[in-house]
């Protein structure tokens, strides 16, 4: 039901009941949630995430600076 709610097909959305992203970008006391970050075309995931470019939260204030990364990148 929750995987159902963005529609749009571009969008990739994930189930990780272990928490296993939330707790690799910094998860402490609780979930990470309602954070953008971008990533170096190319950069792969090994023991955690590499250092993303752009990184912000909430999400409603992050829309045009992960839009500028996105685009100077």
């Amino acid at each position: 039901m929750t995987l159902k709610r963005i529609a749009d097909t571009r969008a990739s959305q994930y189930w990780d009941k272990e928490h296993l992203v939330s707790k690799s970008i910094g998860e402490t006391d609780g979930v990470v949630w309602d954070y953008v970050a971008v990533y170096a075309q190319g950069k792969l995931w090994e023991k955690g995430p590499p250092e993303p470019i752009y990184s912000h939260a909430p999400v409603v204030r992050a829309i045009d600076g992960s839009r500028e990364a996105i685009q100077n990148y």
